[in-house]
């Protein structure tokens, strides 16, 4: 899983699903989460849910970060269009 996160570029953005599948674990989304909260780092803040929505109890940190990278959130989500 590290790879695949440390693959993410600046304004890219993935859901914990897609970065289980490109990890070679599909369906693995919520071990994807686990492993961001146990280890850190790893381009975090470029993992949303399926649905968009930020990190709970992260939003602020990761709103900022996306920000500053060129995303666009709004109400706690990316904006996916």
């Amino acid at each position: 899983m590290a790879a695949v996160l440390e693959a993410l570029k600046p304004g890219e953005v993935v859901s914990y699903g897609e970065v289980a599948v490109e990890a070679g674990h599909p369906g693995a989304h919520r071990a994807v989460g686990s492993f961001l909260r146990n280890y850190g780092g790893h381009h975090w803040w470029r993992v949303v849910t399926s649905t968009g929505r930020l990190a709970p109890g992260c939003e602020v940190e990761q709103e900022r970060l996306l920000v500053a990278e060129g995303i666009k959130v709004s109400d706690g989500r990316v904006c996916l269009t």
